[in-house]
């Protein structure tokens, strides 16, 4: 197997600038996976950057409450680009959809599609898991995520995503703000963060992008700029930030804080966080509690209250315990490993169907 489309999210760039974690993850994979000599194109919006080639299917909107009509282009376009592809000498021999929703279209294509499922399964309408054709293979992001989906045959296996850790130095010295990073929505908590914050009496940086989308523009405005407008002095915002900005609020803040109230199947911020010497104070929801090690890399709590607590003590977790984790377990190297075998293990058990 050698060549790969990757189909990206269809509303932002892919781009290391990206706020969406499923943007940098295929980043971080489809460089390394090109670098290993595969022949990778990916399907995304204009602006993107990738190694390979890149197909743009559509510009980002504009506007607000756009994404089925966005969907709907960037899938159409992905279709007709296959099918004009679909030659000797130029077929793809897989597709990797990171977009969360283009692996509905798998039976209209004539190669195998794997979907990687980066959201927990209530996010997922359940008619989309109704018989799917056999060409079509899942694979979740934790064991804890995959716990869920058990009755889903075509769950091949987790592959924990992987961060690129030479663009996220270790840094000891830390300041003495909490830092809150995220898409500003409900269900990633920022108002929970300010409520563990005011409590513990630190100050807040909350460092995100809102999305296209009516119900978080609506959250924002009710949940979160009326403490930004009433308490100044402790709430900071960072609208949209840089990579470099990013990386230097994740370097040097005291503690990150991840109270999420649905269940994460991953954290790539919690994962760059510890990356850079950073504890992780985060909700024991979903997927975290195989990525923070709890008294050693961070603190997993249940309450905004036990999240103020922990803020305190954050000087006694071990910077370079935090970057020791991170560079065993989620390098994007490793993750490259994973998929590339994963990959192959789907090119095989292909061949077995096609053959029987």
């Amino acid at each position: 197997m050698s060549r790969v489309l990757y189909i990206a999210y269809p509303l932002l760039p892919v781009t290391r600038e990206s706020a969406g974690g499923a943007e940098q993850i295929l980043a971080a994979l489809e460089g390394e996976v090109a670098a290993r000599g595969y022949d990778t194109a990916v399907a995304a919006c204009a602006g993107s950057q990738v190694a390979g080639r890149l197909l743009v299917t559509g510009s980002a909107p504009r506007g607000i409450d756009a994404y089925e009509e966005r969907e709907a282009e960037h899938s159409r376009y992905i279709l007709e680009h296959v099918a004009r592809w679909d030659r000797p000498g130029l077929r793809y021999d897989l597709v990797h959809d990171m977009s969360g929703s283009f692996w509905r279209h798998a039976g209209a294509l004539n190669l195998p599609v794997l979907a990687t499922l980066h959201l927990p399964r209530s996010f997922y309408r359940e008619e989309w898991f109704a018989p799917q054709p056999s060409n079509l293979f899942f694979n979740c992001v934790s064991e804890a995520q995959a716990r869920t989906f058990t009755d889903i045959p075509q769950i091949t296996q987790v592959v924990q995503n992987g961060i690129a850790l030479e663009h996220l130095p270790l840094t000891c010295k830390k300041g003495e703000y909490l830092l809150w990073l995220g898409r500003f929505c409900e269900e990633k908590g920022p108002h929970v963060a300010i409520d563990a914050a005011r409590r513990s009496g630190m100050p807040l940086v909350l460092a995100g992008q809102i999305y296209p989308f009516s119900y978080h523009q609506q959250y924002f405005e009710r949940s979160i700029r009326p403490h930004l407008e009433s308490s100044p002095a402790q709430f900071t915002l960072v609208d949209t930030p840089a990579f470099a900005q990013k990386r230097e609020l994740l370097r040097f803040a005291r503690a990150l804080l991840v109270p999420s109230l649905c269940d994460e199947t991953s954290s790539l911020v919690a994962m760059e966080a510890m990356a850079c010497g950073t504890p992780v104070i985060a909700f024991r929801r979903g997927g975290i509690a195989e990525i923070v090690r709890h008294g050693e890399t961070g603190f997993l709590v249940d309450t905004p209250e036990e999240m103020a607590e922990a803020a305190r003590e954050a000087g006694t977790i071990n910077s370079f315990a935090c970057r020791s984790r991170v560079e065993a377990l989620f390098s994007h190297l490793r993750m490259a490993d994973d998929y590339g075998r994963l990959y192959q293990k789907i090119a095989a058990q292909r061949e077995t169907a096609l053959a029987a």
